[in-house]
């Protein structure tokens, strides 16, 4: 049994803080309305675009992923707005439902979970639904551990209409390349507790010029998630409200980490180590969820035999082996475990994990 004072958390997020970064969490407090501030705001900014390779407008709001997605719609949709919302699990039913809040009259693309989305129906969808106004989707539902192939749906998108594209990134971005810029995405929406390797709290967003034009033709009321109060305040290097600190010591921390490492290095290292985590779970005799061409780099959705009960299953993994994993949600809870592997993973996390679950199932089914 394994006696560590910490646990193996391998939740698709938030991420275990490495002992470097805590220490800056810890932190003591600055005038957010210094230029101490001001001057990491800045640095945070331009290092936020290198990530997204993307010479767009970018910001930080303290809030969840979601309320990045939220963002992304109170700027760009306005009551009876035309939307595609493309679902492959539980974060795209959300986006769809943020929009469906804003008035927006939402079609929606559904799919089986464990699916990624079918580009010929897309195009199809798209084609179908006329004055267009934007197509939102999940790039990683973690979920399911799926990743929709986002350079191919931009190109499509791009292709049949002039509708903005709004992409929650939330457990993708960091991890799974995204160049914002050369695929044409207009917001891009993500948060601080994933690939980014920093507590929950700081939410990011990107901005085009084409979903700034939208932004200021449309009439929905709004305020904390109004883009025009980011930019302003930026112009001064300050946040519009009260921002989370500790979180963007963190942020600070490890922006610059990934760009000294490259986001090249970054990116391969987030794959070798889901190669590895289907891999090794192949070898247990265990079968992951999406096809593997879609499989996520971030997240590695497994599936659990019938006849084991999901949830006695994570209370034994966690208690007899201090590893903490993550169920199925919805309709896949009790069906699936996932394995988080974003961030900054070493093979043995993978590896003491993969031999916990495997171990528990047996003893379960003998």
């Amino acid at each position: 049994m394994n006696q560590k004072s910490n646990p193996n958390l391998r939740i698709p997020g938030p991420v275990p803080i490495p002992e470097e970064i805590l220490d800056l969490v810890g932190g003591q407090m600055i005038n957010h309305r210094g230029p101490e501030y001001a001057e990491m705001l800045h640095k945070m900014t331009d290092n936020l675009k290198s990530v997204f390779f993307t010479k767009n407008d970018a910001y930080f709001i303290t809030a969840s992923g979601t309320g990045a997605m939220e963002s992304a719609i109170a700027n760009t949709i306005e009551e009876n707005d035309n939307v595609l919302s493309i679902i492959i699990g539980v974060f795209g039913e959300r986006f769809a439902e943020i929009a469906e809040s804003y008035g927006g009259n939402v079609t929606r693309l559904n799919y089986d979970l464990g699916k990624a989305a079918d580009l010929d129906d897309i195009r199809s969808n798209i084609r179908s639904i006329n004055n267009l106004k934007a197509v939102i989707f999940t790039h990683n539902e973690s979920s399911t551990g799926v990743t929709n192939k986002l350079e191919e749906i931009c190109q499509i998108i791009h292709e049949e209409s002039e509708a903005l594209i709004l992409v929650d990134a939330v457990s993708s971005a960091g991890g799974i390349p995204i160049l914002v810029d050369e695929w044409g995405i207009d917001v891009v929406a993500t948060a601080s507790q994933k690939s980014w390797v920093a507590p929950p709290g700081i939410a990011m967003i990107t901005v085009s010029k084409k979903a700034w034009e939208r932004s200021k033709k449309i009439k929905t009321p709004k305020y904390y998630f109004d883009f025009q109060q980011y930019e302003d305040y930026l112009q001064i290097g300050q946040p519009p409200f009260t921002p989370s600190l500790s979180v963007m010591y963190a942020l600070d921390f490890s922006l610059e980490k990934m760009l000294n490492e490259s986001m090249i290095k970054v990116f391969k290292r987030h794959k070798d180590i889901a190669d590895y985590t289907r891999k090794k779970a192949k070898e247990f005799n265990l079968e992951i969820l999406p096809d593997e061409d879609v499989a996520s780099n971030t997240v590695t959705s497994i599936k659990l035999p019938k006849n084991i009960d999901g949830v006695k299953f994570l209370s034994e993994v966690k208690n007899k082996f201090n590893v903490i994993l993550g169920g199925g949600q919805k309709s896949l809870t009790g069906k699936i475990f996932r394995i988080g592997h974003m961030g900054w993973v070493e093979k043995e996390e993978i590896d003491e994990s993969l031999i916990a679950s495997n171990t528990i199932i047996r003893q379960i089914t003998k």
